[in-house]
């Protein structure tokens, strides 16, 4: 998928770059087909499962595409995804193959790898291929998996999307045409490769040509200079990539090629994105909203948010974006319900799991399938997004409708805080404030009663040094309720 056009184009250019090596688009080729040739040698079949756990290294692009050109189906896991999900994933997904690193050759925190795959760690995989290898790829049938991507589990097992070769194509398709990278970017990946967001940067570069450059967390605390010496052009951020680049220019104010900021996951908040204008000047920044389940819905244009603060961007092109209430029924603009999206993007469903499949995958009277995606929003006339947190972060207090996105953009106002998030009311608990700041608790709340209604205002604060963080860079509310009751507990 792109990469046999790009390799044609562009062979000498450099593909990908991680810290020790960097590989051209015709190096990168050469070894997606010595892949595709151990593949072959192992006996995978099409529609087998690949197992990747090796963080953001060049092998990892080679390990993709050379199982997309087999017809397999690739699964991408972070390495800091924890044995307790992991046993649940490697059941579900039985993996034929499996290529991790040395350090986990027979087993991953703690979890043995299944006996009925084979497993080779990415030092020990040759990814050099046979003379005879050259020529066209064999041709992949649209409706195949390509991938399968396992959510977080914050809240449960993991369930993994089910991403036919067809509505990835179309995804990484609309959204180069909204973003317009160039053959002369250079795209700063600092995202896992295992979530979503990354792995499609992949994509978008060999579409236009670019070079992807890869860093994993581990390598964060030099990602400024990192990103200046290699001459970074384009950056993926979730919140706490923008906070950390944000405190790096601090130590180091030497100008940088950033032209562009691209934000989904999780929205950047508006000091945030001010001060990323502010310490990369010449940089814009376009906000995203999407979930797996299809990818990307909406994008808006670089710097829209001077227009219209809060957008999240109208639709992909040829997408449709849909507010339903709760009986299903769209709702005029303005008016709050639940996002739905329509199109040729809507990926599969989730993999081996019927129930749930059929609550979010719904056919309309026409036969299409809508996407429902539990996400909260409303659009304005112009077919805008602006997004309002999932179901569970819409609730009533003291007989007022509120949403915690609301009550942390109020907090994230407060000079001085740098982070914010709130824990919705539940199971007798009242709603609780955490931040990161000067600010004390009492300040924050006192500050939050001058920007709220009453009702609004939390009871309970808690300053912390920083928000604990998902593997893909998200707030991590599971953690920060366990300790919430850590701490009660020990009251």
């Amino acid at each position: 998928m792109f990469l046999g056009r790009a390799a044609a184009l562009w062979p000498a250019e450099s593909a990908v770059r991680d810290r020790e090596k960097a590989w051209s688009y015709g190096h990168l080729d050469a070894a997606s087909r010595a892949v595709e040739q151990r593949l072959d040698a192992l006996g995978i079949r099409p529609g087998d499962r690949v197992l990747a756990r090796i963080g953001s290294v060049c092998e990892f692009l080679a390990l993709l595409y050379g199982t997309w050109r087999h017809g397999a189906t690739f699964v991408p896991i972070s390495p800091a995804m924890k044995g307790y999900h992991l046993k649940s994933v490697l059941a579900d997904s039985e993996p034929a193959l499996i290529v991790t690193t040395r350090a986990e050759a027979t087993s991953a925190d703690g979890v043995p790898w299944p006996q009925d795959a084979t497993v080779f760690t990415v030092d020990d995989f040759d990814f050099t291929p046979a003379e005879s290898s050259a020529g066209p790829a064999r041709p992949v049938p649209a409706d195949r998996l390509a991938l399968l991507i396992y959510t977080s589990g914050s809240t449960s097992a993991p369930k993994a999307v089910a991403c036919p070769h067809a509505p990835v194509a179309f995804a990484a398709r609309a959204i180069q045409a909204r973003l317009g990278y160039r053959q002369d970017d250079v795209v700063l990946t600092a995202v896992p490769l295992s979530f979503d967001y990354g792995l499609y940067q992949a994509l978008l570069c060999a579409l236009t040509g670019a070079e992807l450059l890869l860093s994993d967390a581990d390598e964060h605390a030099r990602l400024l200079g990192y990103a200046r010496d290699r001459g970074a052009t384009v950056v993926p951020l979730v919140p706490s990539l923008g906070e950390l680049l944000v405190r790096l220019t601090a130590r180091d104010q030497r100008p940088t090629a950033i032209r562009l900021f691209t934000n989904t996951g999780a929205a950047l908040n508006a000091p945030l994105i001010a001060q990323l204008r502010d310490r990369f000047p010449g940089a814009r920044v376009a906000p995203m909203f999407g979930t797996t389940e299809c990818k990307r819905m909406t994008i808006l244009e670089p710097d829209g948010d001077l227009a219209k603060p809060g957008s999240c961007g109208p639709a992909l092109p040829g997408t449709e974006i849909l507010i339903l209430d709760d009986d299903g029924r769209p709702l005029p603009a303005h008016e709050i319900g639940e996002i739905a999206v329509r199109g040729p993007h809507v990926m599969a469903g989730y993999w081996r799991a019927p129930e749930p499949t059929a609550l979010r995958f719904r056919p309309g009277p026409d036969g299409r399938i809508t996407l429902h995606t539990g996400d909260y929003g409303w659009l304005d006339r112009d077919g805008h997004l602006y997004f309002q947190g999932r179901r569970d972060d819409l609730f009533k207090r003291r007989g007022t409708r509120m949403s915690a996105i609301e009550i942390e953009a109020a907090a994230l106002d407060v000079e001085g805080i740098r982070e914010a998030a709130l824990l919705v009311p539940e199971a007798g608990r009242d709603m609780v404030l955490f931040t990161v700041g000067e600010p004390t608790a009492e300040q924050v709340l006192a500050k939050l009663a001058e920007r709220l209604e009453a009702a609004k205002v939390p009871d309970v604060c808690h300053v912390l040094p920083a928000l604990p963080l998902t593997p893909n860079g998200k707030t991590d509310r599971k953690r920060l309720k366990a300790m919430l009751e850590e701490s009660e507990d020990a009251g």
